[in-house]
């Protein structure tokens, strides 16, 4: 276990790092205790239990890995690992600005202390990142540590058991008829759903509202065109969904904080070949000769 205390410059980074642990076997049980920062405790072996002192019904939670117990901040809680068969824990403590808006975007959910995963593995690779940068005399420490919890909120929202199954289809169907002239309630009756039932899977998996999702996607191709091609921007308005060319030039003024032309001005360049839609491999990717 180790524990930091990053400065001020740090903190304005949105996220540090106060303290990191990996353990395992019959550990001691914690708490009851109550904490002043959020904990991020991804156990990814074994089983034990946790309760919260508070929940008027006085549950006892049974833990199975793989799984993430949320600790927030003045929230009484007490968890153990199972006396004979233990568990692999893995743990982060930290706080910052950037945790309001990892809340409002569904990767930090204060109503769920206990969250089922898929998978442990990429939270635990990122914890296990920040055990490496505290090695003695390393500069970057807080740095690297805050990115490291960045990348784990990030890591622990992919492998929330709950969402994995039913959101991921729904958000593929939304970006592949994004650019089609269809309301919140059209795109939910293709999907035999309610607009309000699309609102909710889609604020569960995507921590935003449908149409804000649909528009973060149409603009992104509408740079794309603006910066790759010569289309005029009444055609890159068509191309992404909007009929008023006027409206669009609007809209992406408002969202993007410069009209198209200018993005343009500032993005464009020659693309040997031409503009192409596909996603390249990183792996391997175009070349040319």
């Amino acid at each position: 276990m180790r524990y930091f205390t990053p400065g001020p410059v740090h903190h304005r980074l949105g996220l540090v790092c106060l303290g990191v642990g990996m353990q395992y076997g019959p550990l001691p049980t914690v708490g009851p205790r109550v904490l002043d920062h959020h904990v991020a405790v991804v156990i990814s072996g074994g089983r034990g239990w946790c309760v919260y002192p508070d929940d008027p019904e006085g549950r006892r939670y049974e833990v199975v890995a793989p799984a993430l117990l949320w600790i927030t901040p003045g929230v009484p809680h007490h968890f153990g690992a199972d006396p004979d068969e233990g568990w692999d824990e893995s743990f982060v403590d930290f706080t910052g600005s950037a945790v309001t808006a990892y809340t409002e975007l569904g990767c930090i959910e204060p109503g769920r202390a206990l969250v089922p995963l898929t998978d442990a593995g990429p939270a635990r690779a990122a914890i296990a990142r920040i055990t490496r940068a505290a090695r003695p005399g390393n500069p970057l420490l807080e740095v690297e540590a805050a990115a490291a919890v960045h990348e784990l909120l990030v890591a622990l929202r992919r492998a929330r058991a709950d969402t994995t199954a039913d959101g991921a289809p729904v958000l593929e169907a939304l970006a592949r008829d994004a650019f089609l002239p269809l309301s919140v309630a059209e795109h939910a009756a293709r999907h035999g759903m309610t607009a309000a039932e699309l609102r909710t899977a889609v604020r569960r998996s995507a921590g935003c509202s449908p149409k804000d999702y649909v528009l973060g996607i149409r603009l992104g191709h509408a740079k794309e065109l603006l910066a790759a091609t010569d289309l005029p921007v009444s055609t890159v308005a068509r191309r992404v969904g909007y009929d008023d060319p006027a409206y669009f030039s609007r809209l992406f003024t408002r969202r993007v904080g410069t009209p198209p032309i200018h993005f343009r001005a500032q993005q464009s360049r020659t693309v040997p070949g031409g503009y192409t839609p596909h996603i390249p491999d990183p792996n391997n990717p175009p070349m040319l000769t």
